[in-house]
């Protein structure tokens, strides 16, 4: 059946279909034109949101701390946490480390979606080979840890720093396509089996390119941007400006991490903080001092050499190995296991003197600029792999290009790119701009690696200390490092994600100034 829409219906579809809970004729403030008016071209104001976490995360409040603050000692003489004051913007974090039935849904969606590609299926394993040590009987865990219901709640481990970027990617795009489906915002084509017919899934950055299912297909876009969903209803694709599709998940930064692992804002009055911590629970030991649960140990990890778990009839921890994901009481964040039970990747990469020099607002090293490759720079099409993602090749420029240097530099041919590398440059050019920053201002030489050093740009930092770690390690400032490749029976991951907008997160009976509402314009 052909649907025909009247002029009238086209713009109230294009321009009205997400803002229905606007305030209707607010004016610009500026020029005094009306917003989310008819008969005015779908001049749009959106709705201003606050969003809420993406499923599992908990909103953490940002503010200043002092980086390495909580280290009153340096029992192993890295000298790498150099304390220093700096400032976190408020972002949203995993209340739980990633558990195995997570990883399990990962898993099975690869075999779902992609079920000829073993290749996919197999890099996305976890190495189950982690729990192998010469003289220890461990085989029982390498069998049955990632996939037997007795440990579905327990953190998946043997992932490396590559696999969980690889997670946070699936993640992303499964609950941003999984939003859309459910506000009926998703076209979907089914063959006569019910089956999904979509050669690719779905995938944010595709999708708000209107290059995927919902927006037109390779960019040919449905005109005006109208496109039917799952019930033959034409609703316009979703927008950035809607404010309904989630940030991207990602690891959370080193200095976020520690952040929100001393939960500092449970001992805070006024901007003073009453009390400082050494872990992610007030005082100075690691049991509790309640009434109820006197001397129970607050997380796990070893407590001495051979003691694991404690004695047979009154186990100290409650484990011997890893623990399910919610054990132990959570931080004044209502974070679980900010310490022990695994270490976690977080998205820095390692250098010693990290605390030293990095900024002040909004500590990172390891910045990678990309872009996304253009197949079309005329179109704006995005070039994709074969399963639909864009493809992201290293920032040619720190600044915004203009259009027709775009243009040239996606018609350059290889062989000439090549050229223009090799030729001679002009001494007032200045220095060519580096993408990468993980080694930014440091004097690491690759030539290096391996003989006097393992730190390179693809060694990446861990945190919180594990179920075979000693106490030292629960310390949220101490920080140890691997290669992104490797993987660990002591080591898991959890998500973060930006938040946008406002940085408080309780404004509630708080002091705060007046604002007054603009002056509506009247044309005269």
């Amino acid at each position: 059946m052909k649907i025909v829409f009247t002029k009238t219906a086209l713009v109230l579809l294009a321009a009205g279909a997400l803002i229905s809970g606007c305030a209707k004729h607010q004016q610009s403030e500026k020029t005094g034109i009306p917003y989310n008016d008819r008969n005015n071209g779908g001049y749009v104001k959106f709705r201003q949101t606050h969003p809420a976490p993406g499923p599992g995360m908990v909103a953490i409040e940002g503010g200043t701390f002092v980086l390495g603050g909580s280290a009153d000692q340096d029992v192993a003489y890295d000298y790498n946490n150099v304390r220093r004051r700096v400032t976190i913007p408020s972002f949203y974090m995993d209340d739980t480390e990633v558990s195995n039935q997570d990883w399990l849904d990962y898993l099975h969606w690869i075999s779902i979606a992609y079920p000829n590609d073993h290749e996919y299926y197999y890099d996305a394993l976890p190495d189950t080979l982690v729990w192998r040590r010469p003289l220890s009987y461990n085989e029982p865990y390498v069998d049955n840890y990632l996939r037997h219901p007795a440990f579905q709640d327990y953190p998946v481990v043997g992932v490396s720093w590559d696999q969980a970027q690889d997670y946070c990617r699936f993640r992303t795009d499964r609950a941003n396509e999984y939003i859309l489906e459910q506000k009926g915002m998703l076209a979907t084509v089914k063959d006569n089996k019910g089956k999904n017919n979509n050669q690719e899934t779905f995938n944010t950055d595709m999708y708000l390119n209107g290059q995927v299912r919902g927006a037109g297909i390779d960019g040919k876009k449905m005109l005006p941007d109208l496109s039917p969903n799952a019930k033959g209803k034409a609703v316009r694709p979703a927008r950035m400006e809607d404010g309904i599709l989630k940030q991207a998940y990602r690891l959370p930064t080193e200095a976020e991490w520690e952040y929100a692992a001393l939960a500092l804002a449970g001992n805070t009055q006024f901007e003073n903080i009453n009390d400082g911590k050494i872990y992610p629970w007030n005082g100075l030991g690691v049991r509790s001092p309640k009434r109820k649960t006197r001397g129970l140990i607050l997380a796990n990890f070893k407590r001495g050499e051979g003691d694991n778990a404690g004695v047979g009839g009154y186990l100290n921890d409650k484990a011997d190995i890893t623990a399910p994901v919610r054990s132990y009481p959570p931080n004044d964040f209502g974070l679980y296991n900010m310490a022990g039970n695994v270490n976690e990747w977080v998205q820095d990469t390692y250098r010693q003197t990290s605390f030293d020099e990095v900024e002040d607002f909004n500590p990172f090293r390891g910045n990678e600029y990309t872009n996304k490759r253009l197949a079309d720079p005329t179109k704006g099409i995005y070039a994709k792999d074969k399963y639909g993602r864009p493809i992201y090749d290293p920032a040619t420029s720190g600044k915004k290009l203009k259009y027709s240097e775009i243009i040239a530099q996606q018609q350059q041919t290889d062989s000439i790119k090549k050229a223009a590398q090799a030729a001679p440059k002009d001494a007032l050019a200045g220095k060519a701009y580096n993408p990468d920053q993980r080694g930014f201002a440091d004097t690491v030489n690759a030539a290096l690696y391996g003989t006097t050093t393992l730190v390179n740009d693809h060694s990446k930092v861990y945190k919180g200390g594990s179920w075979n770690d000693l106490a030292f390690w629960l310390n949220p400032a101490t920080r140890r490092f691997m290669d992104e490749d490797n993987a660990s029976a002591e080591v898991g991951f959890r998500c973060a994600m930006d938040m946008v907008g406002a940085a408080e997160m309780n404004p509630n009976g708080k002091p705060h100034f007046s604002v007054k509402k603009p002056k509506k314009f009247v044309a005269k």
